[in-house]
């Protein structure tokens, strides 16, 4: 069964962020709990937020870290609850987000977070009752925003994805005004990830015409304006054009993701440290050659669509098409400054077995147009460093 959903309600243009004390009214949010990180607090974006609300009583959890953790959700949690809140504002990028659905969850439910995880059968325990969320993302990159999904590192040291339609924000108020200071290389990075949701979810084979279109156009806008946007961070043009294609990325990867997310989970597991955006750039190319023979990615001429939606002419090969999609993303991460490969980011062979244990553990392996092997991973890792 083919399930089409889309999804929630989506302000996006400048100046949106005036629109937020409306968005918790109409959603019965009296107290919110801001959920941010540092850095956002540091650039003044939290208190541009804080303005935005006027006069409505809120507390804040600013210390969310770059992948958040399930110590981070029981800190805002133990917040959300002393201060009597009633809601939630996810404001930053992905972690922010994830880590807001996650305080979403944890008010509501009992038990370790792992309970609800997907690959532990969690996603139906994950009821209605879960608190109420807006999401104000300031980078363009993840599409948390209008997402149902989270990635969260549990206590036992596990990357795991929480899914529920219950966990969708009420609003996601796209702001790009929030982003015209965001640094080049995080511009770089964050506009990757948004590049490798559409990518990705285009080559997934479930059947779902709307998403293709969405993810197709996406990519067409973030691959136009992600230069522009990363060497002039002020040009309000790309800045919009990322932040779209960002929201649909996430608008279609509810289609399914497959072995680039699988091997940045696992590894963004084995190494917090690395910024999630940066691996999905370096293993899409790997990934895209692997995925070229699949009979789904053949059928429906796949790799020829993505390549004329870059720009990149009209290639009716399914192979050639794919070595140019794959090469054309090579020369744009090292155009964008990205690091080269993953031994530039200190990863070895010796990481390899986690890396792989992790990535078939992960929800998203199953959905690549081709099931990988623990060899096949083995290929696409030594591929990408």
């Amino acid at each position: 069964m083919a399930l089409i959903k889309y999804i929630t309600d989506i302000e996006i243009e400048f100046g949106a962020i005036a629109k937020l004390p409306d968005a918790c009214r109409a959603h019965g949010i009296k107290r919110p709990l801001i959920v941010t990180d540092a850095g956002i607090k540091a650039a003044g974006l939290l208190q541009h937020a804080v303005s935005a609300l006027g006069d409505l009583p809120h507390a804040v959890y600013a210390e969310t870290p770059s992948n958040p953790t399930e110590a981070a959700v029981r800190a805002a949690t133990a917040i959300y609850k002393d201060a009597k809140c009633d809601g939630l504002i996810a404001l930053g990028g992905g972690s922010s987000m994830d880590c807001g659905k996650g305080v979403a969850i944890a008010v509501a439910h009992d038990g370790p977070l792992k309970t609800y995880a997907t690959i532990e059968g969690g996603s139906p325990k994950i009821t209605p009752a879960v608190a109420p969320l807006i999401a104000v993302p300031t980078t363009s990159g993840t599409g948390s925003e209008v997402a149902r999904g989270a990635i969260i590192i549990v206590d036992d040291g596990r990357k795991l994805g929480f899914h529920s339609w219950s966990l969708v924000p009420k609003v996601a108020i796209c702001d790009p005004e929030l982003t015209l200071n965001l640094p080049p290389a995080l511009t770089a990075a964050t506009g990757m990830d948004a590049i490798a949701h559409c990518m990705e979810t285009f080559m997934a084979p479930p059947y779902n015409p709307p998403a293709d279109g969405i993810a197709l156009d996406g990519l067409a806008r973030g691959w136009k304006h992600i230069e522009t946007a990363t060497a002039d961070g002020s040009d309000r043009a790309a800045r919009l054009a990322m932040m779209s294609a960002s929201v649909q990325g996430a608008m279609a990867f509810q289609k399914g993701l497959g072995c680039v997310h699988s091997l940045s989970h696992s590894l963004g597991g084995v190494n917090p440290r690395l910024h999630h955006g940066t691996l999905n750039a370096l293993f899409l190319p790997a990934v895209i050659r692997f995925n070229a023979g699949a009979a789904s990615i053949q059928a429906e001429h796949r790799m020829s669509r993505m390549a004329y939606a870059m720009g990149l002419g009209d290639i009716p090969d399914s192979n050639a098409a794919a070595e140019a999609v794959a090469n054309a993303v090579t020369a744009m991460n090292a155009r964008l400054n990205l690091p080269t490969g993953l031994a530039a980011l200190g990863v070895t062979a010796a990481d390899f077995p986690a890396i792989i244990k992790g990535a078939m553990a992960d929800h998203c392996h199953a959905m690549n147009p081709r099931l990988a092997t623990p060899e096949d991973y083995t290929a696409m890792l030594n591929a990408a460093m």
